[in-house]
């Protein structure tokens, strides 16, 4: 039963209800990656671009299909699709079409960025039209990301203030125009599960931004690092995991006493792992109540 509002509501409308609805903040990320698929699906021996898109198409459905009723959106990452060429262009098709009859927002993580008609082209593509995404990543936009080397350009100073911080400035000025009352505008933010004391600076600074947190799990963000991103009521942050969840059939913890056959069953348990410690560590807590 696809329970998301209708795509005509603003997008923070929406985000706001499936979270309240799901009880968590949790993103999964779908980033299919060939040598990290469980082997039974037989990714392995799939040369073809067809074939393996058609695998991949598969497992995301399968992934989306033990999510759905947990987590409010997933983050499917175009590039892994977009490699495989039209095959891959078709099965991500599929697979947002798939998260949207399960009721889940989706943030389709393109990274696009362009000035004047090409953005306009960009939004137009992926938001209205044939894509139907709920969200692209450019949307969000890139204040302080969680790879070690952000800092090399991001911590740059300009005029007494760090550039991250100036961008943040410009996102927390569009969120507000846009926000129409409302506590959250539509422009989000992106930063960085791996930057604890940034993440508590940026929230401070952004009151009307949703932020997105990349880096949770394999990339070292632990729950506690990312309390900063979230409002008292345990909203206003979206944190994102992928491998820890979508492969947790590679995970001893996760897949003890499980056959390949039942990857799922693993995937399930990473989920709730997650969405568990978010709880546990995290203002997110609150929306269990």
């Amino acid at each position: 039963m696809n329970t998301a509002p209708s795509n005509s509501s603003p997008f923070s409308t929406r985000l706001t209800a499936s979270i309240k609805a799901r009880r968590s903040a949790a993103c999964i990320g779908l980033d299919p990656r060939r040598e990290q698929l469980p082997s039974i699906l037989g990714a392995d021996t799939a040369f073809d671009p067809k074939d393996l898109a058609a695998i991949y198409a598969r497992f995301c459905c399968d992934v989306i299909d033990v999510v759905a009723p947990l987590v409010p959106i997933v983050k499917p990452q175009l590039a892994c699709f977009e490699m495989l060429g039209p095959h891959g262009m078709t099965a991500l098709a599929e697979v947002i079409l798939h998260a949207r009859s399960k009721g889940l927002l989706v943030l389709a993580d393109g990274k696009r960025g362009d000035i004047g008609s090409t953005a306009e082209a960009y939004a137009e593509g992926w938001l209205a039209g044939c894509w139907g995404a709920d969200a692209l990543a450019g949307i969000f936009v890139l204040v302080k990301t969680s790879n070690p080397g952000s800092k090399d350009f991001q911590d740059l100073q300009a005029d007494g203030l760090a550039i991250y911080q100036h961008v943040a400035a410009g996102v927390e000025e569009f969120a507000a125009r846009t926000a129409n009352g409302a506590t959250y505008g539509a422009v989000g933010a992106v930063v960085g599960a791996t930057w604890p004391r940034q993440l508590d600076e940026l929230r401070a600074a952004m009151p009307h931004t949703w932020i997105l947190v990349p880096g949770f799990g394999k990339q070292g963000g632990r729950a506690a690092d990312v309390r900063g991103a979230f409002h008292p009521d345990g909203l206003g942050a979206i944190v994102v995991s992928a491998r820890d969840v979508i492969f947790a059939h590679t995970r001893p913890d996760m897949n003890a006493g499980l056959n390949a056959s039942q990857w799922q069953t693993a995937v399930d348990r990473g989920c709730r792992d997650m969405i568990d410690r978010l709880a546990a560590d995290t203002p997110a807590g609150v929306l269990r109540k």
